[in-house]
């Protein structure tokens, strides 16, 4: 009802009827609200529940498998490749460079000239003697004749002489002159021999102006140009040499091992090499040499160099001295044992085990053998099946956590 009044002289109060505008029927107002309040809750439940449940981790596990083992041996910096044999040479006297036949990488064959000095005047003695022994041998051979003619004459007369056809005056004569030119032939023997010793001697300071490779290989480097003036390296002081010589039909690495691994690496152990420039290519090789000292080149880094040669030759690749390499030494091996990936254990004592029956994962101590990065030996501990988790490091593992598990490393 609403009162109305104005100043028209209408009542002081009329009564009119008002009905307010509502849709539908305003009665069911108070159970629609009561539904609200109901779907409110019941989604607030449904989101504290969600939250207070234990979230499930996704982690990957391996089975516990069995097969081979190895314990195995790595450098601790990189490793070189090297040529089995180099040569660094250098004229033994010094001059000016006068033939340069080779270059650098240039592949040469053994008793090949590398480099010549000048040297013209050791030529012109050695044509002089070589001259001087063909005449003194020319000497020698005339020497002989005309001793064998006079002890064929002498011989003669003796036998005369017994007949008495000659006199012995005439047949000491004779025999006198016989030993004369024996003597004459002796003296021109020697004579020739001093003359083959003196061109022997500048044969030999001849050479000393010549390098030549003494094994067929690769030449390295070349510290020298022509008409430059080379000198021998004096006592005491290191200097470049004139030409580096490699071998390349041999080749071996060298590399570092902590010098606690040492005592465990012996010659003749079977081992593998790998280098930067063929990817994961791995070849044969065994220990050929360990060194005898250790190398402190490194603070709290001692180490002691290992040589590995190639088991077999490489004619399919094409190695180059210089590069980079390592080398894993197999130390011992075990076949067909229980092993998982070394990256499950913690603390090389304890693993996490997924059981299917609960979706949990639990912890469980092991006993382990012989291992490397990648596998480790289980010598107590697992059965083979098992299922190890290899995530240790994700946050939130703990021993009997509900877990997703996902197949593979």
């Amino acid at each position: 009802m609403m009162n109305l009044r104005d100043d028209a002289g209408l009542p002081d109060k009329v009564s009119i009827p008002f009905t307010a505008h509502c849709p539908g029927s305003c009665m069911h107002l108070p159970r629609f609200r009561w539904l609200f309040f109901i779907l409110v809750a019941l989604t607030a439940s449904a989101a504290t529940w969600h939250f207070l449940q234990p979230q499930r981790l996704e982690v990957r596990v391996q089975p516990v498998s069995r097969g081979l083992v190895e314990k195995v041996i790595a450098n601790t910096r990189a490793g070189t490749l090297k040529a089995c044999r180099e040569a660094n040479l250098s004229p033994a006297v010094g001059g000016q460079i006068a033939q340069l036949p080779v270059k650098k990488g240039e592949s040469v064959q053994q008793g090949q000239l590398l480099l010549e000095l000048w040297n013209q005047d050791l030529t012109a003695q050695l044509k002089l003697a070589e001259s001087e022994a063909k005449s003194a041998e020319a000497k020698v051979e005339a020497a002989r004749e005309q001793a064998e003619i006079a002890a064929r004459e002498a011989t003669r007369l003796l036998r005369l002489q017994k007949t008495g056809a000659v006199s012995e005056q005439d047949t000491d004569s004779r025999v006198t002159a016989a030993k004369v030119r024996e003597a004459e032939y002796t003296a021109a023997r020697a004579a020739a021999a001093t003359s083959r010793a003196r061109l022997n001697v500048i044969r030999a300071e001849f050479q000393r102006t010549r390098l030549v490779a003494p094994f067929a290989g690769i030449v390295a480097e070349i510290n020298g140009e022509l008409n430059e003036y080379v000198t021998p390296s004096p006592p005491g002081i290191a200097t470049p040499p004139t030409v580096v010589l490699l071998d390349t039909a041999c080749y071996y690495v060298t590399a570092p091992i902590d010098e606690v691994d040492a005592p465990e690496v012996k010659v003749g152990m079977p081992a593998r090499i790998i280098l930067d420039a063929y990817g994961d290519r791995h070849f044969n090789g065994t220990v050929r040499r360990i060194s005898s000292y250790v190398l402190d080149a490194e603070k709290q880094a001692r180490t002691v160099d290992v040589e590995v040669a190639f088991s077999a030759p490489q004619p399919d690749t094409h190695l180059l001295a210089g590069y980079s390499a390592d080398v894993e030494i197999v130390a011992n091996v075990s076949n067909d044992t229980l092993h998982i990936p070394t990256q499950a254990i913690i603390d090389g004592k304890k693993v996490y085990v997924f059981t299917v029956a609960d979706n949990r994962i639990h912890s469980r101590e092991i006993t382990t053998g012989i291992g490397n990065w990648e596998q480790t030996e289980i010598i107590r501990g697992l059965k083979e099946g098992e299922k190890v988790v290899l995530s240790i490091d994700q946050e939130g593992i703990t021993d009997n956590a509900q877990v997703v598990v996902k197949e593979g490393p």
